[in-house]
């Protein structure tokens, strides 16, 4: 599979906080577009960030940068589910659109497996984790669970099952060995409750707000005032793997 890179990494020990936007192939030729955050050398703990449906990687305009500081280099990436948030268009998305290519949830997952491919095969990270918002979230606990030695933890904000046939996510879950952590809006736990339980690990967490919360990964969005909470559970997890 050939990756090209839109610009050149940086390649020093060294780094200043610094965003760089690059090119992965996915299998069937598409061009998938993110945005490289790397603070730390190769050597540093990595996080893949997965967008909710409609948006794009600016999802994670806030949030990488705040990972950086807790010592993760991030990649936030678009997937071929078109839209846009924070002034950020989804490229991916608008390839696949004028390519043909069909662009629903699950065509979504060549992408993510391209993506750890390629982070797997060009950093040298101690940790590999994968993140995902709304149906990505979903995407990435089927990743963990079919691809076990692949990834060394994820996270998914308010999964559920968004596919069918029913169980789909459910009977990937159950095989998940990694450590996982799920939160999501307080009236979204009865979508992934479930998904939690069926995970057979002793290194799995979860988050539920005490206020209403936010869906997907914008609940640790600065404006939302209860975006402490879910920060604190997501460092701790990170703490504690």
């Amino acid at each position: 599979m050939k990756y090209l890179l839109a610009t050149t990494l940086l390649t020093s020990c060294q780094f200043i906080l610094a965003q760089e936007t690059i090119t992965i192939t996915a299998v069937d030729g598409l061009e998938i577009t993110a945005d490289l955050y790397q603070k730390h050398s190769d050597a540093a703990p990595f996080i893949i960030l997965f967008h909710q449906a409609g948006w794009s990687r600016g999802e994670y305009l806030e949030i990488a940068p705040k990972l950086n500081e807790l010592g993760y280099n991030c990649l936030a990436v678009d997937l071929r589910s078109e839209g846009k948030i924070n002034g950020i268009s989804n490229q991916t998305a608008s390839r696949a659109k004028k390519a043909g290519k069909k662009t629903s949830y699950w065509d979504a997952f060549p992408d993510i497996e391209a993506v750890v491919k390629y982070v797997k095969q060009s950093f040298k990270s101690e940790r590999l984790i994968i993140w995902g918002s709304s149906y990505s979230s979903a995407l990435v606990l089927k990743y963990a669970g079919d691809n076990p030695n692949d990834v060394d933890a994820v996270l998914a904000f308010a999964p559920g099952e968004y596919f069918k046939p029913e169980g789909f996510i459910h009977s990937s879950a159950k095989n998940i060995t990694c450590p996982s952590f799920i939160t999501s809006a307080k009236s979204e736990k009865s979508n992934w409750w479930k998904i939690h339980e069926v995970i057979q690990t002793s290194t799995k967490g979860f988050y539920v707000p005490a206020t209403s919360g936010n869906h997907g990964s914008r609940a640790l969005w600065g404006k939302f005032s209860d975006n402490e909470g879910y920060w604190k559970g997501v460092k701790e997890f990170l703490e504690g793997i």
